[in-house]
């Protein structure tokens, strides 16, 4: 067993080789247990105001009453959220589900452009939206097959007189909050008052239904859907408990929460894997805001952080962090990019605790390795497969390669994704006919199981954790007049891991490196910016024309 598969020998105690991805029968299958086994908890903190498992079960099932009974959406119909995290967000997603719905996890940092294409690819029936990002919502509505907006702002929930005050100083003071016009849209706490008038049915649930449309980049520029199931969902929610249950407590566990909840790594490892825990999602509305981040954390005794290698190097260099209680504080998890080892070795020395780094994809669900959490240091490797979970090395022809051999690392488990929502030739592309999912890392793994990444087959550019894909970026960019060709490559920052890079050949010689820039601010989510323009005379191409981003890539960095 452990010769085809060496990692299981050096699985942590306790840590089984295989989960039931059947073991409970959706998604709200496992709120509801938690509801029944925590329901005087704290299940979601934001700015101040705490809501319980109780609290969670009820205004979900109105949501979900809502949705059903007023808006009769029918079981497969996709509602899309487009929010920070705060409070509205867990009520709305298990609202979702329970209605036999599917969530389509939508980035409020979207230009209208990047708007249009999610909304009209999912067909999503209905969206929740932020007032803050109101305006987005109201220019490509037209375009879109939305039957119905629902609004919220930051404060709607906060209670009296926080709510109103914090509103007002968004839209009045900080001028947060553009005006914008939606005909027929209903606010949040109107729907939720609407979803009481109704009644819960019988909602069946299959595994097989998705859960998720979580939208991720592709090579071709185009973000894909992909399907995560219940049963995708399930099996993550098993695997990562599993693995954290050794020394997670139930009943006990406070998560911080500063990775947006939109984005698979926080919505699988924060908002349902602790739930199973009975655990208290302490959410991080804008962790840029560093100094108010630290003052969060002061506040309350962390056992447990989610994050990227971004995040935490900030956490390290804002003042005051050092001042925050750690002696609660077992699990540290880093994931979404590169764990650098400088951070995680100052991480251990301020904090006490092992920066743990994990790999997942959207993909996946997203957990597919994760250290061991016995891990005395910081190793350069993302782990062991999970359990349940098979990994190997492939080389071009698709053949299994032997121990220390770099090549492209496949994974094969319960929580692979159905595919790409209405695009079966990318989902053949992705997944081969023995159902291994073909990641585009290129990575090799040692004698003991761990695996190590090496470099990335795709020429994806990887920004403080987000995917960012060079085809689309070049899309953007040549749509200018002045632009005859551009190429977009990921260079190293300190501060992201990569920043995006183009290289411009100029149709229009007047062309300035700030035109550039502005017309991306408009088309384009703020990591996907690019910060550096060079113009050449010419880029490097293959003989067949292919533009050689590797050989731009290669090339020392002039800024």
């Amino acid at each position: 067993m452990t010769q085809d598969r060496p990692w299981l020998a050096n699985y942590p105690a306790g840590v089984p080789a295989e989960i039931d991805p059947e073991e409970y029968r959706s998604v709200p299958a496992v709120l509801e247990e938690a509801i029944t086994r925590f329901r005087d908890r704290p299940a979601f903190s934001n700015m101040g105001r705490t809501i319980t498992y109780a609290e969670l079960d009820a205004r979900s099932r109105e949501f979900a009453q809502y949705l059903l009974g007023e808006l009769k959406l029918k079981k497969g119909d996709r509602v899309a959220i487009m929010m920070p995290n705060c409070l509205q967000y867990p009520i709305a997603i298990f609202g979702v589900l329970r209605a036999g719905l599917t969530v389509v996890n939508t980035n409020p940092m979207y230009t209208a452009r990047e708007l249009r294409h999610q909304l009209v690819d999912s067909g999503a029936a209905a969206i929740l939206v932020l007032d803050n990002f109101g305006k987005t919502v109201q220019d490509v509505l037209a375009d879109t097959r939305i039957k119905q907006v629902i609004t919220t702002g930051l404060g709607d929930l906060l209670g009296f007189p926080k709510g109103p005050i914090v509103n007002f100083v968004l839209k009045h003071v900080k001028k947060m909050v553009p005006d914008y016009s939606i005909h027929g849209a209903i606010r949040f706490r109107e729907a939720l008052s609407r979803g009481t008038r109704h009644t819960m049915p019988e909602v069946s649930i299959t595994l097989e239904d998705i859960a998720f449309l979580q939208y991720t980049g592709g090579t071709t520029g185009v973000a894909k859907g992909a399907m995560l199931t219940h049963r995708n969902m399930v099996a993550n929610m098993q695997q990562a408990s599993a693995w954290i249950g050794t020394n997670a407590k139930p009943g006990e566990e406070l998560i911080v929460t500063a990775l947006p909840l939109y984005h698979i790594f926080a919505l699988t490892a924060n908002g349902l894997v602790f739930m199973k825990f009975g655990g208290h999602n302490h959410l991080i509305t804008n962790p840029r805001d560093m100094p108010g981040f630290v003052k969060e954390l002061k506040g309350i005794q962390m056992t447990a952080i989610t994050g990227v290698n971004t995040l935490f190097n900030g956490l390290l260099n804002t003042p005051g962090f050092d001042d925050v209680d750690f002696s609660k504080l077992h699990l540290t998890l880093g994931g979404g990019m590169a764990v650098q080892r400088a951070v995680a070795d100052r991480w251990k020395k301020v904090t006490g605790t092992t920066l743990v780094e994990a790999y997942g994809l959207t993909e996946t669900s997203p957990a597919a390795c994760i250290n061991p959490m016995t891990l005395a240091e910081y190793n350069g490797a993302i782990g062991l497969p999970v359990p349940s979970t098979e990994a190997c090395i492939k080389d071009e022809a698709g053949t299994e390669l032997p121990v220390g051999e770099v090549g492209e690392l496949c994974i094969r488990g319960p929580q692979v994704m159905k595919g790409y929502w209405q695009r079966p030739e990318d989902t053949a592309q992705a997944i081969d006919a023995d159902g291994w999912l073909h990641t585009g890392d290129m990575a090799k793994m040692d004698a003991d199981g761990f695996f190590y990444i090496v470099d990335r087959k795709k020429d994806m550019i990887l920004v403080s954790g987000f995917n960012v894909y060079p085809n689309e970026i070049e899309d953007v960019i040549a749509m200018m007049p002045g632009v005859l060709e551009v190429a977009a490559i990921g260079v190293p920052d300190d501060k992201s891991g990569e920043a995006v890079k183009v290289v411009i050949v100029r149709k229009d010689p007047s062309l300035t490196a700030e035109q550039v820039k502005a017309h991306a601010r408009e088309n384009l989510t703020g990591y996907k910016h690019p910060r550096i323009v060079e113009f050449r005379d010419e880029l490097p191409k293959t003989n067949v024309g292919k533009i050689l981003r590797r050989e731009l890539r290669d090339e020392p960095t002039k800024v």
